[in-house]
């Protein structure tokens, strides 16, 4: 069994975009590193510096979630748009969707969840209370305000959080006081499909 690790948003790497317009921090893939071919699942944070496209990632499955700034609209196709300016609410897409982001007011700092479609599933939700995590499933705990609580980790603040293996076993964080928010990314193995 192997606990959960955590992690700050400071210390982790950062990754330019090949068109610039903003970067990476990657807080894990798994497995392997973070390109389209080898990961099952990955969470990020990305830093949007000015208005562009997305990128395309067939057989993905994605959720992105404002953190910080005024946010962006998604524009995909046949015009339906999205308006990500409400940070901790979640919004789900297919990886194939041809995406267009257009900023609204200055840079947007946005929590993105991927999984492999056929493989992984995920949801990312905003919690402000005490949680007793499944302890069959993997996942990222992302502090907005606040301090967290785990058994056996130091306290987290905001910008900080933990990951883990869908072996971590039981988990439950949980407030110091009111007024704590996290987002928690649940992620889960598909099971075989016995038709096939």
């Amino acid at each position: 069994m192997s606990g959960p690790t955590p992690f700050s948003f400071d210390r982790l790497p950062v990754s330019r975009w090949r068109n610039g317009g903003g970067s990476t921090r990657e807080i894990v893939s798994w497995p392997g590193q973070g390109e389209p071919g080898t990961f099952g699942w990955r969470a990020s944070i990305a830093t949007l510096d000015c208005d562009g496209d997305f990128s395309a990632f067939p057989g993905i499955d994605r959720i992105i979630t404002l953190l910080e700034g005024s946010g962006v609209v998604l524009h995909s196709a046949g015009g339906i748009s999205h308006a990500l300016i409400q940070p901790g609410r979640p919004h789900a897409f297919a990886g194939e969707d041809q995406i267009h982001a257009t900023l609204v007011g200055g840079p947007s700092l946005d929590f993105n969840i991927m999984t492999r479609r056929d493989a992984y599933t995920a949801e990312v939700r905003l919690i402000t209370g005490p949680q007793l995590l499944p302890a069959d499933h993997a996942g990222v705990l992302y502090v907005l305000a606040g301090e967290w609580h785990l058994a056996g980790q130091m306290p987290m603040t905001a910008r900080n959080g933990i990951w883990w293996h869908a072996d971590a076993g039981t988990l439950s964080p949980y407030p110091a006081v009111q007024g704590g928010l996290a987002l928690w990314a649940d992620i889960t193995a598909r099971l075989p499909d016995s038709s096939a």
